[in-house]
Parts: C-alpha cells; sequence; structure tokens
C-alpha cells in the first residue's frame, strides 16, 4: 500500500468525522432553543434574561460546529495540495 494514499485516505475519514462536529452543535442549539420556549413559557416576565442566556450559548455551541468545519476543510484542502 502506498504510504501517500493511506494518509489521504487518514485524512479523508478524520475531515469526516471533525464535519460531524456540526451534527452535535446542531442537536444542542435545537434543545437548548426548546428548553428556552419552555422557560419562557414558564415565566415571560424573565424572557430577556433567558434570551440572553440561549444567545451566548447558542454561540459558543455554533462555534464549536464552525472549529469542525474548519479542521475538515484544512485535513482534505492540505493533503490533497501537499
Amino acid at each position: 500500500m502506498d504510504p501517500k494514499a493511506f494518509i489521504l485516505g487518514m485524512s479523508a475519514i478524520g475531515a469526516g468525522l471533525a464535519a460531524l462536529a456540526g451534527l452535535g452543535a446542531g442537536i444542542g442549539t435545537g434543545i437548548a432553543t426548546g428548553k428556552a420556549v419552555e422557560a419562557v413559557g414558564r415565566q415571560p416576565e424573565a424572557k430577556n434574561e433567558i434570551i440572553n442566556t440561549l444567545i451566548i450559548g447558542s454561540a459558543f455551541s455554533e462555534a464549536t460546529a464552525i472549529y469542525g468545519l474548519l479542521i475538515a476543510i484544512l485535513l482534505v484542502v492540505v493533503k490533497t495540495l501537499g
């Protein structure tokens, strides 16, 4: 087996696994949004604090998805060009 082909294949598998970070972030953001809607329904007077916390949490969650996507792109592009 050609070592270069093996490394290229493993980097493609790694890129696929890194791209799965988006799946976790999407599920996490969806669950958090659902819980925020429940919380606003129970305590409408705390709506602003709940929304602020939701936005901050969603930003952190989506940042992990962006990092995973960046790693996946880097693994594919760098190995195919190099």
